[in-house]
């Protein structure tokens, strides 16, 4: 090897031929000397024989044997030394005694008054770092954006990064204005860092978050009715075989803008009942004749009107949910207690073969994997953003639905008018939630078998029987509206068809930043109202007030007995009213039987007690037994006439 750099000389320059040849290792230290290594006489080792050796310089620390592992420092060591150097203590003795160096003491002493706001704060004192407070706004800024984007998600409505970051920068505004909290004066931009990390605090795992904003797909909705197709013919499916269900929420109790009803409650503080909205799931099949029992999904479990009430005699399947939506543990429940059982029994009424083929849409509620759910029933999803353009229950029957739910509505205020006087103004102040239950079935009994089966028209056309069905829905729509507009004239208000139409419409808006705030308002007032309600008895009979009942009902066949001169017209409908309340009667009997079998009962105990009060020393249960063996029988007993009439039930309670 001639001359040139020798591996151990990175300076270059001529090395000796001998160490170029077998290298040398290093000089061994010397024996140490106050705990330091000594070396022989040689330069230290630059960075480049070091990493050509394959070692790290070391510290002092890790030289001498000693080396110090970091570790956290608890808020309340932290407040010790902070009170040990405001005492006059040097920050050398300090850091010494906690083994310290002298920057950390000083760093800490820096963040005096972030340690000490973060300790008044109540947080724990045996945490280790200072976490940012976040403020009230910010705080319930986010708990209304979570419920607006799960409320997106629900309606299916696409979400892009750039609208949540303008919902939620439209949210902290109005919130600061609310709360007056001009202390928070930085400007929150909701960056895109920021929306990922309210994501993750969420827990909104699930939302998904598109750069860009989606559009109705107009492709995959002309595609898929061949997908479909095949589908049916392959499993033989028949047009009472094929349902489609769909959720929509309504706005249970609200009124066109215009009318002054509307304009007064948006003068009036707090929560507005017009914004108090349910979420409804409607369903049937391809041919028509079988509609599904609605769900309905409201944010309180026990409201104020259905107390005493039992929510499985309700005309629609009753759920909950703090945002009344159709979650997945809502709809599975829905699905193996309601949808199995009802469809199974129409398919045996009908004699077709129980052997389902669902279609649904991608909403969140609706759970993954529901081919799984049952051997019968095969589920199929319609593609994204088609809903608008195929789904059936989106292409008239929930939008007819909710039209005749308005028209009822007014009917009964006019009626409620024309009957008793009731003002509107005091119509729709009693309107609560049983009652739109009950106009909700009216409105769906309502929705025609023809109307049920044009909608297939653009998914299914070969189950469709007639394709004027569409023609007929637009009739019965011009004709609602005229009914509405007329029905407003006789409330005096001064309504045409537009106000209905955007009354409608408002329906599938999303809700506004005011509507966040006062559902949040109402879901708190309501958590104590449930518990107070929680104790109320439930409904039941009483043999008092079921007779008094009846003979409401007599009184009432008098009245029209003594007008009308048709006596054949009078026995039938009086025969039709007896009829009608004979599961009434048969209620009142048994508890009639009930309660005289308990004053036979008390009968023979005052007995027994009056002849056991005679004798010094009573005998055991035999003589009980002889004694009322040998008790007379009750004429009630034998004679069944002499059982009081329902119309006399009051006397003979008395």
């Amino acid at each position: 090897m001639g001359l040139g750099a020798s591996p151990l000389c990175p300076q270059g320059g001529p090395a000796d031929t001998n160490t170029a040849l077998s290298p040398q290792p290093w000089p061994r230290p010397l024996p140490r000397t106050n705990g330091l290594e000594t070396w022989q006489s040689r330069p230290s080792p630059s960075r480049m024989e070091l990493r050509m050796s394959g070692s790290k310089r070391k510290s002092s620390g890790d030289v001498a044997g000693t080396a110090k592992k970091r570790h956290a420092i608890t808020m309340e060591t932290k407040v010790k030394i902070i009170e040990r150097v405001e005492r006059g203590e040097k920050m050398v003795d300090v850091a010494h005694s906690y083994n310290l160096n002298r920057s950390t003491i000083g760093s800490i002493v820096k963040n005096k008054d972030k340690i000490m706001e973060h300790v008044k704060s109540a947080m724990p004192m045996t945490s280790t770092i200072i976490t940012k407070k976040r403020g009230k706004v910010m705080e319930e800024m986010e708990k209304l954006l979570s419920v607006w984007m799960q409320d997106q998600r629900q309606r299916r409505v696409p979400l892009s990064l750039m609208l949540i970051q303008e919902k939620a920068k439209s949210l902290y505004e109005d919130l600061k204005k609310k709360h007056g909290e001009e202390s928070e004066g930085k400007s929150f931009n909701a960056s895109r860092s920021w929306v990922h990390r309210f994501k993750a605090r969420a827990k909104l795992h699930n939302v998904k978050v598109s750069d860009k904003a989606a559009s109705t797909d107009t492709i995959a909705a002309r595609e898929f009715p061949e997908t479909l197709r095949e589908i049916i013919d392959e499993g033989a499916y028949l047009p009472e075989q094929v349902f489609n269900v769909d959720e929509t929420g309504l706005y249970w109790k609200r009124m066109p803008d215009r009318s002054y009803i509307s304009k007064e409650e948006k003068l009036m503080p707090g929560y507005k009942a017009s914004k108090d909205r349910l979420t409804l799931l409607f369903g049937g099949n391809a041919s028509g004749d079988m509609k599904l029992k609605p769900l309905l999904v409201y944010h309180s479990e026990n409201p104020r009107a259905l107390k005493n009430i039992a929510k499985g005699s309700l005309p629609v399947v009753w759920k909950s949910n703090p945002k009344a939506w159709v979650t997945q543990a809502i709809f599975q429940d829905w699905f193996f207690h309601h949808f199995i059982p009802e469809v199974e029994k129409y398919c045996l009424e009908k004699d077709v073969p129980f052997n389902i083929l669902l279609l649904l849409d991608n909403a969140p509620g609706h759970p993954p994997f529901m081919d799984d759910f049952h051997p019968n029933v095969k589920v199929v999803h319609l593609p994204l953003n088609t809903t608008a353009l195929i789904q059936p229950m989106d292409q008239g029957v929930i939008a007819t639905f909710k039209k005749y739910y308005l028209r009822h509505t007014f009917r009964q205020a006019v009626k409620a008018s024309d009957e008793s006087g009731t003002t509107l103004r005091q119509f729709w102040k009693d309107y609560n939630i049983y009652k739109a239950i009950k106009n909700i079935d009216f409105a769906w009994s309502e929705v025609t078998a023809v109307t049920m089966n044009g909608v297939w028209k653009n998914l299914c056309p070969k189950f469709v029987h007639d394709f004027r069905g569409f023609e007929k829905m637009d009739e019965e729509s011009k004709e609602v509206f005229s009914n509405l507009v007329t029905l407003s004239e006789k409330l005096e208000l001064d309504l045409q068809e537009d106000d209905f139409i955007e009354l409608l419409a408002v329906q599938h808006e999303e809700l506004t930043n005011e509507d966040l705030m006062e559902l949040e308002a109402q879901r708190k007032d309501e958590e104590g109202q449930e518990e107070e309600e929680a104790t109320e008895e439930p409904k039941r009979f009483t043999t008092q007030e079921m007779a008094r009942g009846f003979a409401l009902f007599e009184e009432a066949l008098l009245v029209f007995e003594a007008q009308d001169p048709n006596v054949e017209r009078y026995t039938k409908v009086a025969a039709a009213v007896q009829n009608a309340i004979q599961c009434y009667r048969v209620i009142y009997d048994e508890k009639k039987r009930a309660t005289t079998q308990t004053s036979l009962d008390r009968f023979y105990k005052r007995v027994d007690r009056i002849k056991s009060s005679k004798e010094p020393e009573p005998v055991p249960s035999t003589s009980g037994v002889s004694e009322i063996a040998t008790c007379p029988p009750s004429p009630t007993a034998d004679d069944p006439s002499a059982l009081p009439s329902p119309t006399s039930s009051s006397s003979s309670s008395q």
